[in-house]
């Protein structure tokens, strides 16, 4: 079992920064890769970033490529999203995941965890 909670989600003006945290515990943090997604109202869930194991890998979707930034602290079982250059198009609640499976995986069904997510607005 895992158990992950996300912050640091809020309201922010376009072109700002936000980070998010997700909190995990249960199994041991550096067993499994994590990723954020996020979802908008009427939308599919979106890919936004993965990190794997031991954090030196990391993969991101194309529309945040460049402006997010992934990362985790195994030390303090927190993964870690940094939002920067932020576009109202960003706005979505925005979840972490645990992939307890192997391979590089970008879609949501493979993710076994969830948290409850936090809500990020971004106003032009």
């Amino acid at each position: 079992q895992v158990q992950l909670v996300e912050s640091g989600g809020g309201l922010v003006q376009a072109g700002g920064s936000l980070r998010l945290s997700c909190a995990a515990s249960g199994r041991t943090f550096s067993s499994y890769a994590m990723g954020w997604f996020r979802q908008a109202p009427g939308k599919e869930r979106e890919f936004v970033a993965r990190v794997g194991r031991s954090g030196d890998i990391t993969y991101y979707g194309d529309s945040v490529k460049g402006r997010f930034t992934i990362s985790r602290d195994n030390a303090k079982n927190t993964v870690y999203l940094q939002m920067n250059s932020l576009k109202p198009e960003d706005t979505a609640g925005y979840y972490c995941a645990a992939d307890l499976g192997y391979g590089v995986r970008f879609s949501a069904r493979y993710y076994n965890y969830w948290g409850q997510g936090t809500q990020v607005t971004v106003s032009s």
